[in-house]
């Protein structure tokens, strides 16, 4: 009998490879573990920083969802999705397509009509909304305020070095448009929402807004709060619980 896959989804400024223990972990627990990048953010993090991918210009977040929807029909048997920030939002649009198994969302971007008017929120997004399509370089300084603000300087830097890449501006501004539109009612397979409590770019009251959005007929909606952890809460210190406890609600929905 084959393994069951999963299917782990990186947000914006990241690739696949910010999940590898996950994978490796995942892996241990029985799964079939993938984690492919975005289009576009492929290859080694200093390099795309120093050269980004043309292909960002025009990347929207449609074609980051059918990107994923082709991977998740590949192989057999429906897979279990596991997406964090951006990528949260495409496991929620892939869910909304029928497809999947189950979903975790880590501090998932939120889909259309979902808004917080929380400043750090906001601050920390207003690049996607420059009047440009050039894609955004991050700096260090940047990254660690939006991401990973409690972390210790050598780690957040070493963290930066390894995975941060550019990113489009046009997948940034997917959840103001229709592709990020989703029907809270339509059924679809359960579904977890993981918020950290200092998150700042997606705040913990987005999350309870967006879990909050399905009605009772979409299916099985949870939500968890993990005390002390920031956005980067697939990446720091303590990711291991974050993982445990994913497994664990996959396995009670089989």
């Amino acid at each position: 009998m084959s393994k069951q896959r999963v299917i782990f989804v990186h947000g914006m400024f990241l690739t696949g490879r910010s999940w590898e223990r996950w994978e490796e972990r995942f892996s241990r627990a029985g799964f079939d573990s993938v984690a492919p990048d975005w289009p576009g953010h492929d290859g080694l993090a200093a390099e795309r920083r120093a050269s980004p991918d043309p292909a960002l210009s025009s990347l929207r977040l449609g074609d980051v969802v059918d990107h994923f929807a082709a991977i998740a029909s590949e192989g057999p048997g429906a897979p279990v999705l596991v997406g964090h920030s951006m990528g949260g939002l495409v496991v929620q649009l892939l869910l909304a397509r029928g497809i999947g198994a189950r979903g975790v969302v880590l501090s998932s971007a939120p889909p259309n009509g979902v808004r917080s008017f929380a400043w750090s929120h906001l601050s920390a997004n207003a690049a996607v909304l420059w009047p440009t399509s050039a894609p955004i370089v991050p700096s260090l300084d940047w990254w660690r305020g939006a991401f990973w603000h409690t972390g210790e300087p050598d780690a957040v830097r070493a963290a930066y070095d390894e995975h941060v890449v550019p990113e489009s501006r046009l997948v940034g501004r997917g959840p103001l448009g229709a592709e990020s539109a989703i029907d809270f009612a339509r059924p679809r397979a359960p579904l977890l929402f993981v918020a950290g409590e200092l998150d700042r770019i997606i705040p913990a009251s987005l999350n309870r807004k967006n879990a909050s959005a399905y009605r009772a007929e979409a299916g099985v909606t949870e939500l968890i709060e993990l005390p002390g952890r920031t956005h980067y809460l697939a990446g720091q210190p303590g990711w291991e619980e974050v993982a445990d406890r994913s497994l664990e609600w996959i396995a009670a929905q089989a």
